[in-house]
Formats: structure tokens, C-alpha cells, sequence
């Protein structure tokens, strides 16, 4: 069966807990090649790191190209004896489509590849009747991890073959409350750094001879929490810095710690690259200083910067296919974290639009089979626009 529901419960049925694949892109494998896709099975590695299975499918083989992107790993399911329906079980129960997944993001995908099939059993199994277009499927199975040998190499990999995306639809689920409210047009970037503040360690008996960093890195924290980074551009919110762990490593109540540290991360905005981020914070952290405290900031490597498909032609186009299913007019939103759209945008413009975001990662994920349906069309509607 190749209706969007029949293929997500076989998807869901797969444990693919990142970074294993069991089965999952072999489902989406057979239902391609039965299509007339080609279809190529590409594995990455590095040291340090498992290898991850990925999947690149294309038909047609001229402009204009449209590709449908996706993860089939899933976050571990946590407590299975607290679901009411089994994890991995694909069940149907009211309605529901239940299992880790459903929604983030194997229904999303089941929704792509059922569009994509009606799509070309219209047209005479090609992406356009006079024989022109492609339609490809990148399909990784590396994004709820680290993101190193998925969709990044993926993208490598096709460019070196000399093949060019037009443009790109990522099926993470982008909607808030209902289906249709909101299309993902961009994201901000992320950057995770330690601020490590020296001090003299000491007994508290005699705090003279010692140099105390717990009140140092409190000030510190205060000094780069409190002034904005930004006051937000044309298509994003703020910027923000956020403090997320304070540690001495201190287990004496009467031992002056050494050293202190803090960890933070920077969702920043089109203002900022990572390099003149990185400056200014580093700047407002040496006027904090002075001439006293003794600190620096240790920055982790980052992939993840900050995009933005403006809208036009292809943003509009996206929007009319759902109005057309929904009846909604949905925000063209950069809120959220991160996804692989960050690495598709240096290749082709990207949008983000899939299932209701409300159950992903938690226990009893689940979607509604009618938003299967409506999404499958809104796809088709994608497809019918694009290649008119």
C-alpha cells in the first residue's frame, strides 16, 4: 500500500533509535524503485562517530528540481510501559496514528513519498507530461543525533555528482497548534560556549590568601545576560544568550574553589555570523573583566547557522496549497531550534512545513490520520504548482 498512513505505520514499525536505521529506509527504498526512481543507498562515517545509512532517490533528470528531505531516526522512546499504545507498534486507535515518530518525522515523509507517487500517476509517472523536471527525496538517518554523517554529507555527495536542487521541502513538523498555521522559512543559529573564570584556591577561614570565582563568574553572568545582543531584524526575533549550567566542582564546604564555570548557548539571528558573535561577546566579556577578574570563554565548533528563505514565488506557492486543503493562511515563522534545513539552505532555497508539532519526542506521539491525508494533498498541491 502506498497511501500516506499504510506507509508511516511501516515506517514507525522500524526502532530506528538514532543512529540505528532497522529497516526504515529500506522502506522507502522499495516503494522508489517500484516508482521508476533511481535510487542510491550512501553510508558516512568518521572516526568517533557510528555510520549512518542515507537515501538519495531522484526521477527526471532536468530542471527545475525539487527535492522532499526528511530523518527516519527517532529520539529512544523512553518509559514503552507508560505508552498506551505500544512505541513502535504503528497502531490506529480514534483516529490516531500512535508511535515514536508518527509525528517527528516518518509521517511527514509517508506524506511526501504518497504525494510524490499520485503526483506522477497523473503525469505519466514523470515530474512534468512534456518530460521535463525532477523530483529527488534526501532521507537521512543522523538528524535527532550530531548531525555529522547525514544530510550535511549527503548534500556533498549529490553536488559532486553534478547535481543541482532547486528547491527544497523539509517535512519537519512546523505547525504549532493545527495543521496550516505555520511554514518554517528559516532558523536562527546556535553557538554553545563555557565561560571559565580563574581564582586561588584557599581555606574559607582565611579568605585573604585566596581568590574566591564564585562572586567573579555571578557578576560575569549578570554582565553578559543583562545587555541585548540585538533587538531582532526584518524576519527574526532577538537574539538571546542563556546561561544553562553553573558548576565549581567544589564538594568541601570549607575550600575556596579554584575555578568556576558556566554553560551557555546563543540563539542568534542574520545580525551575527559565529565569527563577529563570538568577537563581541569575547569583547563584553573583557570591558566585564577589567583589569581583575580573570576569565575567558571556551567555544564549541558549531554547524549551525542562521538561514533564511525570503519570501517570494516559491513561499507563495507553498501557502496557496494550504489554503487551499486548511482554510488557513499560515505564519511564515523563523521561530524554533535547529534542523537540517540549515545545511540545504547554502544549496537551495528551503521551507519547512509538516504535521502538528504538539506530541514529537513525548510519550504516545501520535497525529491524526485526517492531517496524514490533508498534508498528502497539501503536498500534491506543492507539486501541481510547481511543475504548472
Amino acid at each position: 500500500m502506498t497511501d500516506a498512513l499504510s506507509i508511516a505505520r511501516d515506517l514507525v514499525r522500524c526502532p530506528s533509535v538514532t543512529p540505528a536505521d532497522a529497516g526504515a529506509l529500506g522502506v522507502i527504498e522499495n516503494i522508489l524503485k517500484t516508482a521508476g526512481f533511481t535510487v542510491h543507498r550512501v553510508t558516512f562515517g568518521e572516526p568517533g562517530t557510528a555510520d549512518i545509512d542515507n537515501l538519495y532517490a531522484r526521477i527526471g533528470d532536468s530542471a527545475p528540481h525539487i527535492t522532499f528531505a526528511g530523518h527516519t531516526d527517532v529520539v529512544p522512546p523512553g518509559d514503552e510501559s507508560a505508552w498506551s499504545h505500544g512505541a513502535f507498534s504503528g497502531e490506529v486507535k480514534d483516529g490516531l496514528l500512535y508511535g515514536r515518530g508518527a509525528v517527528d518525522m516518518k509521517g511527514g515523509i509517508a506524506c511526501s513519498v504518497a504525494a510524490v507517487l499520485e503526483y506522477l500517476a497523473a503525469n505519466g509517472g514523470k515530474p512534468q507530461k512534456n518530460g521535463g523536471g525532477s523530483i529527488s527525496f534526501l532521507i537521512t538517518g543522523d538528524e535527532e543525533d550530531i548531525s555529522v554523517n547525514g544530510t550535511i554529507k549527503l548534500l556533498q555527495w549529490v553536488a559532486a555528482r553534478g547535481e543541482k536542487f532547486d528547491h527544497c521541502v523539509l517535512g519537519e513538523p512546523s505547525n504549532v497548534e493545527v495543521l496550516g498555521d505555520c511554514i518554517k522559512i528559516g532558523r536562527r543559529g546556535s553557538l554553545h560556549g563555557m565561560l571559565y573564570v580563574d581564582g586561588i584556591q584557599g581555606h574559607v577561614a582565611y579568605p585573604h590568601r585566596a581568590s574566591n570565582p564564585v562572586p567573579d563568574i555571578s557578576r560575569l553572568i549578570v554582565a553578559l545576560s543583562d545587555e541585548p545582543l540585538d533587538h531582532g531584524s526584518a524576519q527574526f526575533q532577538a537574539s538571546n544568550l542563556e546561561f544553562t549550567s553553573v558548576d565549581v566542582g567544589n564538594k568541601a564546604g570549607n575550600v575556596i574553589p579554584g575555578q568556576a564555570r558556566a554553560k551557555f548557548n546563543i540563539r542568534f539571528n542574520d545580525l551575527h555570523t559565529q565569527e563577529t558573535l563570538r568577537q563581541l561577546v569575547d569583547e563584553r566579556l573583557a570591558k566585564a573583566c577589567g583589569n581583575r577578574i580573570r576569565a575567558r570563554i571556551v567555544w564549541e565548533p558549531s554547524n549551525s547557522n542562521v538561514f533564511v528563505t525570503k519570501p517570494g514565488p516559491f513561499t507563495d506557492l507553498a501557502v496557496a496549497a494550504i489554503e487551499e486543503v486548511t482554510g488557513r493562511k499560515p505564519e511564515l515563522s523563523t521561530s524554533g531550534g535547529t534542523s537540517d534545513a540549515r545545511f540545504i539552505a547554502s544549496y537551495c532555497p528551503v521551507i519547512e512545513f509538516g504535521l502538528v508539532g504538539q506530541t514529537m519526542h513525548q510519550i504516545d506521539e501520535r497525529t491524526p490520520v485526517s492531517d496524514l491525508e490533508k498534508l498528502t494533498k497539501i503536498y500534491r498541491g506543492v507539486l501541481d504548482r510547481y511543475f504548472a
